[in-house]
């Protein structure tokens, strides 16, 4: 028989879901793919026990008409631009189909995009699927900066597009104002595109500010912006994602997602209105909600003396496991759930770089699952080192 695709040689399965079955068969405490195990806010449950009189048959190809109207009042008022539900959104089956979209409506094969690195595992592959080649540069520690120069030398391979995700996953790295602006004055200089990622937006920890990248002057021209509901509003099974862009860009990224997917589920885009229309408390509190999980985390790590970074935003920490002599990060974090009962993402699977001693864990749970998690940690020595 014929060869099967070739271009998806290149990459592997989801590292992040596999981990997820990986804890599942050890009974071990998942805090590998970020999903919460707590319910999203009870108005927007009543909300979905409602829809059951609402119509279940496909809605417009593009979302909704009142899901739009809802999204683009709030992004309108915290992105701090106009946004025409009409013709400047397209909503999508999660932003994994957003990030998909997007790269298809800008790269044809053989163009390039620069990605970060360290990066979302998706990534990578949207490119390879899109035909483009990706350019990576990479985020120092502890801040996981980046160097202008380096950035400014991937920018004179003439990119089609950058890929920036903000909050980043997996570093939690929140680029700053000044940057983004660098960031756009090179945007303008090789005329680029930006696919941004802001799908965890609203989870950054003080002082630091989340910037859309948007809303910097001259940028909304050229930005496509992609991210969803599923962190805000703690639905990562409603698979409800959204492009805002130029009804230019916007024309073409609805043309690829028709074919895509036809639409995002109908009765879900009803139920999920409530949550858009939610107001500013409800922001605050998710921000002060995922602090305190930060803080009691992070503290449980510090007083097991295990080195980690310290994110800026989203729910991401990455533990430097060198001190237990693998040569493996994945077979450290098989072993883990094994022997020690929590489920982990080996770092090597974010980095384009030769990166082996990181491991990713999240903290979007309750308290008591992340007390019972820093609980099976305080054995990883005992049980882990070679």
């Amino acid at each position: 028989m014929k060869n099967l695709s070739s271009r998806t040689k290149t990459f592997t399965d989801s590292v992040i879901r596999r981990m997820t079955r990986v804890s599942l068969q050890y009974g071990a405490v998942n805090l590998s793919q970020g999903f919460p195990d707590f319910d999203p806010p009870r108005e927007i449950l009543d909300s979905l026990s409602r829809t059951a009189e609402l119509p279940h048959q496909y809605s417009i190809t593009w979302g909704a008409e009142n899901f739009r109207q809802a999204l683009a009042r709030k992004q309108s008022r915290f992105m701090g631009i106009p946004i025409d539900p009409a013709s400047q959104i397209v909503v999508t089956c999660g932003s994994t189909e957003a990030m998909m979209a997007a790269m298809m409506t800008v790269a044809d094969p053989g163009d390039k995009v620069i990605v970060f690195s360290p990066f979302y595992e998706n990534y990578g592959a949207d490119a390879i699927l899109s035909g483009a080649e990706p350019i990576y540069v990479p985020l120092y520690p502890p801040e996981f900066n980046f160097n202008p120069d380096e950035l400014e030398n991937a920018f004179r391979q003439n990119p089609k597009a950058l890929i920036l995700c903000n909050p980043s996953n997996p570093c939690g790295k929140v680029f700053t104002r000044k940057e983004l602006e660098f960031i756009a004055h090179l945007a303008e200089k090789y005329d680029a595109y930006v696919i941004t990622d802001e799908v965890y937006e609203h989870i950054v920890y003080a002082p630091h500010e989340h910037v859309y990248f948007a809303s910097l002057p001259g940028m909304f021209e050229r930005t496509i912006s992609c991210s969803s509901l599923s962190k805000t509003y703690s639905i990562t099974g409603w698979r409800l994602g959204y492009i805002i862009a130029s009804p230019e860009i916007i024309d073409v990224a609805r043309k690829v997602h028709d074919f895509l997917t036809v639409g995002a589920a109908a009765p879900l885009q009803e139920a999920a209105v409530t949550g858009l229309n939610f107001g500013d408390d409800y922001y605050r509190a998710l921000q002060k909600t995922y602090t305190d999980k930060k803080d009691l985390f992070l503290n449980g790590l510090d007083a097991l003396q295990i080195p980690h970074t310290d994110p800026q935003g989203a729910y991401y920490v990455l533990l430097d496991i060198s001190e237990f002599g693998y040569e493996s990060d994945l077979v450290f974090c098989e072993d883990l759930a094994r022997l020690v009962g929590v489920g982990a993402v080996p770092g090597s699977s974010f980095f384009k770089e030769d990166v082996n001693h990181l491991i990713r864990l999240h903290f979007a749970k309750q308290p008591e699952t992340l007390q019972e998690a820093l609980n099976r940690l305080g054995d990883m020595r005992k049980k882990m080192k070679k």
